[in-house]
C-alpha cells in the first residue's frame, strides 16, 4: 500500500485567508519530504471556508518547491470553466511540473459555484462530459479546431496566424495527455464505470460510509473490462479521514473535541449535503430518516483516529470491509495546531504505513 494525499482545504472562516494557503502549502510540501506519492488540492469559487479558487493556480506555486510527489488536480470543476481555459492551463500546468501531474476532474459538487456561474439549472453533467471530450480533442487535434456542441464552441478560425503561433493551444508535457482521475462520491457510482472504460482511474471519497466504498470496486472491474485492460487494485486510491497522535488521549482530543478540525469540516459537509438533499451518503440504511444523521454519528463511522499501532489497526480493518486497494489517500485538514497536523501526518508516513504494510506481508 502506499500513501497519497487530497485535501478539501476546509479552514475557519475567520482564519485569515493568507495563513491557511500557506498551511496548505506547507502539508504538500511536507507530504513530498515524507514520501506520499501524490497530493491532490480541491478548488472552489464561492466558499469563504474553501479559499483555493483554482487548483492550477495552487499546485503550480508547488511546482518548484515539491521534487517527487505528483501533483494533481482534485478537482477542476469543469462545467465552471472553459475547455480552451482548462485545455491551456492544465498543458502550462504539467509543464511546469514536467510531467509530474494528474488531471482530476469534475462536475462541481457547490451549488453557489454552480449558480455564480449561470449552471444552476443546466445539466452540469452534461456540460462535464463534453468540456472532457472538447479538451481532449483540442490536445489531440490541430488549430483552429472548430469545436461546437450543446455549451461551448472552440475556434480560432478568423483569427489564425500559424506562422508566428497565434491560435494555438499548447500541447500538455505529457504524451498524449496527462493521466485522468476523478473522485467518487456516490455508493454503485456508475461514473466508475464509465472513467475505467476511458482508461481513467477513481479516488472513493473520504466522505463514504466503508460499505459504499466497497461498491466501487466491481464498478471500476466491469469499466476495465469494457475499456479491454485488467483491473488492478494498485490503481484504486481510496481517501480516509485519519489522525495520528503519539498517545490515544491526544489523537482522540484532536480528532473530536471542540475546535477539531475534523469537526470543522464534517460541520461544513454535514451542513452542505442536508441542504443538498444528499444525506443519503451518510446513511447505513437508507431508511434511517434525516435527524438520525447526526454530527456525532457521522464522526464516529469516518474519522479514524489514534496511536499509530491503533491507526494502522483501523486502516487494516476498513480495508477488509472494502477490498484491497492500492492507495490510503490521507485526507488533508485544516492545522488548527499546526505540530500535531504536522505530526499527525509524520506518524501516517513513518510509523502507519509500514506497521500496515508489514500486516499485509508487503
Amino acid at each position: 500500500m502506499k500513501l497519497s494525499f487530497f485535501t478539501m482545504p476546509i479552514h475557519p472562516v475567520a482564519k485569515p485567508v493568507w495563513q491557511s494557503l500557506q498551511e496548505d502549502r506547507e502539508a504538500f510540501i511536507l507530504a513530498d519530504e515524507l514520501g506520499f506519492v501524490e497530493g491532490y488540492c480541491g478548488e472552489h469559487t464561492t466558499d469563504r471556508a474553501e479559499i483555493v479558487t483554482s487548483s492550477v493556480a495552487f499546485l503550480a506555486s508547488l511546482a518548484s518547491e515539491t521534487k517527487n510527489i505528483i501533483l494533481g488536480t482534485g478537482t477542476v470543476n469543469l462545467p465552471n470553466s472553459h475547455p480552451a481555459r482548462v485545455a491551456a492551463e492544465v498543458a502550462m500546468l504539467d509543464h511546469l511540473l514536467k510531467g509530474r501531474f494528474h488531471f482530476g476532474i469534475s462536475p462541481g459538487g457547490l451549488m453557489s459555484d454552480a449558480e455564480v456561474f449561470g449552471n444552476l439549472d443546466r445539466d452540469r453533467n452534461a456540460m462535464f462530459i463534453e468540456c472532457i471530450n472538447m479538451v481532449l480533442k483540442i490536445w489531440e487535434g490541430e488549430p483552429p479546431y472548430n469545436l461546437k456542441g450543446d455549451f461551448y464552441e472552440v475556434s480560432t478560425e478568423r483569427t489564425m496566424m500559424p506562422e508566428i503561433g497565434q491560435g494555438a493551444i499548447i500541447r500538455p508535457y505529457q504524451d498524449p495527455h496527462p493521466p485522468i482521475v476523478g473522485t467518487v462520491v456516490a455508493p454503485f457510482s456508475k461514473g466508475v464505470t464509465a472513467m475505467a472504460a476511458r482508461g481513467w482511474e477513481p479516488i472513493s471519497a473520504n466522505f463514504l460510509l466503508p460499505k459504499w466504498v466497497k461498491t466501487h470496486w466491481p464498478n471500476y472491474e466491469e469499466g476495465c473490462k469494457q475499456g479491454g485492460r485488467p483491473a488492478d487494485p494498485a490503481n484504486w486510491s481510496v481517501a480516509k479521514n485519519i489522525c495520528v497522535a503519539d498517545d490515544m488521549d491526544t489523537a482522540r482530543a484532536y480528532a473530536r473535541d471542540p475546535g477539531s478540525p475534523y469537526v470543522l469540516y464534517y460541520s461544513q459537509l454535514l451542513t452542505k449535503l442536508r441542504s443538498g438533499g444528499r444525506l443519503n451518503l451518510f446513511k447505513e440504511d437508507q431508511n434511517m430518516s434525516d435527524d438520525e444523521v447526526t454530527l456525532d454519528y457521522v464522526m464516529d463511522k469516518l474519522v479514524i483516529y489514534g496511536d499509530p499501532s491503533s491507526v494502522a489497526d483501523q486502516v487494516l480493518a476498513f480495508q477488509e470491509e472494502t477490498g484491497p486497494f492500492g492507495k490510503l489517500v490521507y485526507a488533508g485538514h485544516d492545522w488548527a495546531d499546526v505540530e500535531k497536523g504536522r505530526r499527525s501526518m509524520i506518524l501516517a508516513a513513518e510509523e502507519v504505513l509500514p506497521r500496515v504494510n508489514a500486516a499485509l506481508g508487503e
